[in-house]
């Protein structure tokens, strides 16, 4: 084992079903089998990972977990959100027959939100769950996506509409894998760094907007982690203050079903969300202004700041698909100010009556 290891940060996540560990540091992607091999019994390995990926990464980890001992088999599916649907989980399940994977063995999944998503609903269903380990590659991932259980697949009326709660046994983060994107993919995963920092910890928000070296961004994400590990320690299954990690996603999700998921990103479509609560929360005397000059700010020096691209009555039709909707209330996540979020219940028809006030100026 490299001395990275010995640098790393550990986190526990205790779950209901299992205990997650969560391992940053940079540089640690060198000794993802090693601990892997250390947790869990099975020695078949199954990685999972797409187009983007492989070619970068999955020479190495295969390498890396052959060496430890694992018998190692691989998917690669297409890159992009599309490949978020029951049909590829579909074939991943095949996948997992054909590689001879019991629930001794692991999944790993190797890529960004859509790899570790797919793989993990995947992994929680496949014999009623077998060992997961995600390795996210994208900030995105690295800071929310690979932590805290939430895995599952789009339909397409709506985005995660299909998806369970499954904890990873293992997650290897490693902020230098962020060196392979391209630099509007870093940018798309700051949407949700800059999430963080409003509900939880202003002081993210200020480092953001400073210069911010390797070490810096390593914190960051640290930090990020801490976060997402505390919330969903109180509330694992989304049933009250996990709701705070929607910041930004309700309005985010209904732009991105719009689309068809390919108009915008996932980080552009939360950006706007984000900006169109606060300005929900100006309206409804919830937020301070400061919130919404401090988010422009920060959206605009990291390339996120975009006009919406519908109408406000079609987005309001796509709202009425949100999994958070209860009878017509939705629960909605507003800025106090920055560092601060409050769960707040509007009823659907209130939302609705809202949005053309609130989009009648680009955003």
């Amino acid at each position: 084992m490299s001395n990275s290891v010995s640098e790393m940060k550990k986190l526990t996540l205790s779950a209901a079903a299992c205990d997650s560990e969560i391992y940053i540091g940079r540089g640690i992607i060198e000794n993802a089998a090693v601990i892997c091999a250390r947790r869990f019994k099975g020695r078949r390995a199954h990685i999972v990972t797409d187009s983007n990926v492989s070619p970068l990464l999955l020479p190495r980890v295969s390498s890396l977990f052959a060496d430890s001992g694992f018998t190692v088999t691989s998917t690669v599916i297409e890159a992009g959100e599309a490949s978020k649907s029951l049909a590829v989980v579909g074939s991943l399940y095949d996948d997992l027959v054909n590689a001879s994977i019991t629930r001794a063995d692991l999944v790993v999944a190797l890529g960004g939100g859509v790899i570790g998503d797919t793989a993990g609903f995947a992994a929680s269903t496949f014999l009623r769950g077998i060992n997961l380990c995600q390795i996210p590659t994208t900030l995105l991932a690295q800071v929310d996506s690979s932590v805290g259980g939430k895995c599952g697949t789009n339909l397409p009326s709506g985005k995660n509409l299909v998806g369970s709660f499954y904890q990873p046994h293992v997650v290897v983060i490693d902020p230098d894998a962020l060196k392979t994107l391209p630099e509007s993919q870093f940018c798309d995963g700051m949407a949700e760094v800059i999430k963080y920092g409003f509900i939880a910890d202003k002081a993210i928000l200020l480092k953001l907007a400073s210069e911010m070296s390797d070490d810096d961004l390593t914190e960051v994400i640290l930090r990020c982690v801490e976060i997402k590990r505390d919330i969903v320690m109180q509330d694992e299954r989304d049933l009250s203050v996990r709701m705070l990690l929607n910041f930004g996603h309700t309005i985010g999700h209904a732009l991105e079903a719009l689309g068809y998921y390919q108009t915008l990103t996932h980080g552009q479509a939360v950006a706007l969300g984000m900006k169109a609560a606060i300005k929900i929360g100006i309206s409804l005397h919830v937020t301070e202004e400061e919130s919404l000059k401090l988010l422009t700010f920060l959206l605009d020096r990291y390339g996120l700041l975009r006009k919406f691209p519908y109408p406000a009555e079609f987005i309001a039709d796509a709202l009425s698909l949100d999994k958070k909707i209860f009878s017509s209330t939705i629960s909605f996540i507003l800025i106090k100010t920055p560092g601060e979020a409050v769960i707040h219940h509007l009823s659907l028809t209130s939302l609705k009556q809202l949005l053309p006030e609130i989009f009648k100026e680009a955003l």
